[in-house]
């Protein structure tokens, strides 16, 4: 697999970054088959810099707060209205109520909504796609929101969405290649339970997991990502980085 960061700024876009969206490539029977985890706000436009668009065969949201899903409203209309016909529906997954959370962003009524565009699916069992097996495992935060294990030719990808630390994430992650965590907050401030992680909570979720490389995602433009690094750091001695825009890992 390929993975893409296309956005990684936490709750909104900041100077450097859009907001969440992650994109997976594979050569499978003949083509590259391309699936998006999350397409937060600003997401859509940085994403033309590394595909076309019209070319992604699935969307996999981890939940439906803004910097991880607005940018679906502005895809609506490019599938809608591209100059080349409507283009036909493609499948999306995401939380119970989808279809109708992203009716109400675009002020569409209800039916059909953005159904005619999207084939609105549910999170339940392994979805299989081409070349990738995604599983969706419920993670702790206000809003119903999943943790994606991507899985390819025996290679695994763990996006942890947005959680506070939680025994799921840490099962979920376990010999994961690639762990793709959120650091949204500071060990050294008081934070609210079950709603983001620190650098730290990344490196001790690492440690326990047995990953074999961590990508920190989704520091908020108000904190400085060095810090989640160096948190990260002081619990676990494996591989550490920072993702930033435009960077790839094959996985």
């Amino acid at each position: 697999m390929r993975l893409t960061i296309v956005g990684c700024s936490g709750s909104y876009p900041g100077p450097e970054s859009p907001a969440s969206c992650y994109l997976l490539e594979e050569e499978h029977e003949g083509r590259t088959w391309r699936i998006l985890l999350d397409l937060g706000n600003g997401a859509l436009g940085q994403l033309h810099r590394h595909a076309d668009p019209l070319a992604i065969d699935a969307v996999f949201l981890s939940h439906l707060h803004a910097d991880h899903c607005l940018d679906l409203c502005g895809y609506y209309v490019m599938r809608k209205y591209h100059p080349t016909g409507a283009q036909p529906p493609i499948p999306v997954w995401g939380p119970a109520g989808t279809a109708e959370r992203m009716a109400r962003a675009y002020d569409l009524p209800s039916e059909p909504g953005m159904t005619e565009e999207f084939d609105f699916r549910e999170h339940a069992g392994p979805v299989d796609l081409g070349p990738f097996r995604v599983e969706a495992h419920a993670v702790v935060h206000p809003v119903a929101a999943y943790a994606l294990k991507v899985t390819s030719g025996g290679r695994t990808l763990v996006y942890s969405g947005d959680t506070g630390p939680c025994p799921t994430l840490d099962e979920v992650a376990s010999g994961a290649d690639l762990l793709l965590a959120e650091a949204s907050f500071r060990s050294t401030d008081d934070n609210p339970p079950d709603l983001h992680m620190t650098g730290a909570d990344c490196g001790r979720t690492a440690a326990k997991a047995g990953v074999d490389r961590l990508v920190l995602t989704h520091v908020p433009p108000w904190h400085d990502a060095a810090d989640a690094e160096a948190e990260a750091r002081a619990e676990w001695a494996g591989r550490v980085e920072l993702a930033r825009a435009g960077a790839t890992y094959e996985i």
